[in-house]
């Protein structure tokens, strides 16, 4: 589904302060995968070179199969929109569209019937306990409702790869164990690939893997996860 080999990326500067060198991962369809990390070491960073939405400074990206490197611009905003989803830790919804046309958003541009837009958008909704927001303006929601509705657009056109920046960051505690039970019957159901970058020991726990993302790449996470970093 998506693989990184030897990968490598620097922050620009006088020196460039490197982030991380040398990451690799192979990340299969229907598994779920979370990094963790201290701040500033590159986990957005890394969600964002998985996207397409950055270029690493060396190795490759793949993602089923394409070479996500020697795509541009608009070649790598046509695959990310049918086929990933992501979760921005800034939520990235827009303030005018209500909740239900802001989940919607996927299937509009990918020229999903109306008819169908709006069954899977109610669907959605529901699945994230928000089906009684559907109109509500994204000013008038909590940021743990912004958060699900961000999830909720993410997952709506049934993407192959979920990416998520901190997904339970905002929610409660209720909240994000519904978060997260939602993120496994993806994986589960839909055969939905999914990495994710957290602190929570909560989310990382529900994952497949665990990995902590370091200056020298990705290693197996060792310390005992109920020991936040």
């Amino acid at each position: 589904m998506l693989t990184l080999s030897n990968v490598s990326k620097s922050y620009p500067g006088h020196p460039p302060r490197q982030l991380f060198a040398g990451v690799n991962l192979e990340l299969r369809d229907g598994e779920c995968v979370a990094v963790m990390g201290e701040s500033g070491t590159g986990k957005s960073t890394l969600l964002n070179l998985a996207a397409g939405l950055d270029r690493p400074d060396s190795g490759t990206i793949r993602f089923e199969g394409q070479d996500l490197t020697s795509l541009d611009d608009d070649g790598a905003t046509l695959l990310r929109r049918a086929r990933m989803g992501f979760v921005f830790q800034a939520f990235h919804v827009l303030p005018n569209l209500s909740a239900a046309q802001n989940v919607a958003l996927p299937l509009l541009l990918n020229g999903v019937a109306s008819a169908e837009v709006a069954t899977r958008v109610a669907a959605a909704l529901a699945s994230v306990g928000l089906a009684a927001r559907a109109q509500t303006l994204p000013r008038e929601l909590s940021g743990g409702e912004l958060q699900r509705i961000a999830l909720a657009r993410a997952l709506v056109h049934r993407p192959a790869l979920l990416l998520a920046d901190e997904p339970t960051g905002n929610l409660d505690h209720d909240s994000a164990a519904r978060v997260l039970e939602l993120l496994r019957e993806t994986t589960r159901d839909a055969r939905t690939a999914v990495l994710l970058v957290t602190h929570s020991a909560a989310a990382a726990a529900s994952a497949d893997r665990v990995l902590r993302l370091t200056p020298a790449g990705l290693e197996p996470y060792a310390p005992p996860l109920e020991r936040t970093l």
